[in-house]
């Protein structure tokens, strides 16, 4: 913007001094070309009280002496006595026949031609010549002091547009910069008052827009902290009933995958709680080919139980990501609900290394989505769409510093898990 703003400014003073000088440039060089044409007339008139006309016939008429280029023409119009063409030109036609002085430019000089009067008659005409180069060396010097003075105003305009962008752009990079705080998640980012009215009416706007969002994530979060942890309790009992069930049958097959699944679902709880209440959590380091052989355990069998298979592929070695396990398994569960509710054929999951990221593919061979957005919106279960799991997976993805993103929408729709590659020990 500074730029755009220094460089209209600029334009617009070097035309407006270029509208000016020009004029002004011709109207110099006109003033200076009339001056010297009439220092010439006023020269010529003085040289004709020294010009005698009554000299006896065939006498040459003598001329006075003169920087000028002096010559006598009858009243016929041919030249008598002196320098010039043999027969007038148009300054001095014009003068017989006016019988007033007249002058003009020819042949790159100047020239003034006067009546000669005798006895209140005009008897012929004096013709006087003055070359243009003084004129032409005045009305350079005052050529070069218009562009320097052209120049010196373009020069204060630009510095003047310089200062004016500065101050002009100075409030909307605040308000940019607020802006991107603000995106960034710090909701208390503030533009200062630029005296602006527009600029400050767009700051109290993005402000407002800051404090609603903040009271909205801050319900939100509180909800997820406060739902996640009354869900301990009932949890804490259930897994007492299951304990006690197990010490009465004798350690039942049945009790102890129930009691499996109740530390599933309290380490479920506990990883959303942090993700809620924003707490600093050691992400550590897991191995996405563990984490897919785990699940490959869990999920092979309940999809071979809806006449479906699991295909693993990718990777045999470690895949060492930098994120937390658990939060990675819960992702991964999700996409494979998902995948198993919505999709079709055999599920898919691969483990890629993208150079300092890995990704984890999770495809299934049905017809896809047509929104590859609107696949994340948080909707309720009686609307049409997946719930709230893709959004809280997208989510709990963000909160690890990876992303999770549809790579393929249809047909055969592959959702992608995206994380930081651990650095090296």
């Amino acid at each position: 913007m500074r730029r755009r703003l220094t460089k209209a400014i600029t334009l617009v003073a070097v035309a407006s001094v270029a509208l000016f000088a020009l004029p002004l440039a011709a109207l110099v060089h006109r003033s200076y070309r009339d001056a010297e044409l009439l220092r010439l007339e006023r020269d010529t008139i003085a040289a004709t009280r020294r010009v005698d006309l009554a000299a006896q016939p065939g006498d040459a008429v003598e001329l006075p002496g003169s920087r000028d280029a002096l010559a006598v023409y009858g009243p016929d119009g041919h030249r008598v006595s002196g320098t010039g063409p043999v027969t007038g030109d148009r300054v001095v036609l014009t003068a017989l026949r006016s019988n007033r002085p007249s002058d003009g430019a020819a042949g790159g000089r100047f020239v003034s031609a006067v009546p000669l009067v005798s006895g209140e008659r005009v008897e012929g005409v004096l013709r006087a010549s003055r070359g243009t180069a003084a004129v032409t060396r005045r009305v350079r010097r005052a050529w070069l002091g218009l562009l320097g003075l052209a120049l010196a105003v373009v020069l204060i305009a630009a510095g003047a547009a310089v200062v004016v962008a500065r101050r002009l752009s100075a409030p909307l990079e605040t308000l940019a910069d607020a802006a991107r705080q603000l995106g960034d998640g710090d909701f208390a980012a503030r533009a200062a008052p630029s005296g602006v009215h527009e600029v400050d009416a767009v700051a109290d706007a993005l402000q407002a827009t800051g404090e609603r969002l903040d009271r909205l994530i801050s319900r939100e979060r509180a909800f997820s902290a406060d739902a996640s942890h009354q869900l301990r309790t009932p949890l804490a009992a259930l897994r007492m009933e299951l304990e006690a069930m197990e010490l009465e049958r004798g350690g039942a097959q049945d009790v102890a995958r129930a009691l499996a699944q109740a530390d599933r679902l309290q380490q479920t709880i506990d990883t959303l709680l942090a993700v809620a209440r924003d707490d600093p959590r050691p992400r550590g380091t897991v191995d996405l080919s563990t984490a897919v052989e785990e699940l490959r355990v869990v999920w092979h069998p309940r999809l071979a139980a809806v006449g479906r298979t699991l295909h693993i592929d990718g990777r045999h070695g470690p895949a060492l990501a930098h994120a937390s396990a658990a939060v990675v398994r819960e992702i991964l569960d999700v996409l494979l609900a998902n995948a198993a509710q919505h999709g079709a054929g055999t599920v898919t999951l691969a483990v890629r290394d993208l150079g300092g990221w890995f990704a984890v593919d999770v495809g299934d061979d049905g017809s896809g989505v047509e929104d590859a957005e609107a696949v994340f919106e948080r909707r309720g279960k009686s609307a049409a769409g997946h719930g709230i799991g893709l959004a809280l997976a997208r989510s709990l993805a963000a909160a690890e510093e990876g992303r999770l993103v549809l790579t393929r929408s249809a047909p055969a729709p592959i959702f992608t898990l995206l994380l930081p590659a651990s650095a090296p020990a």
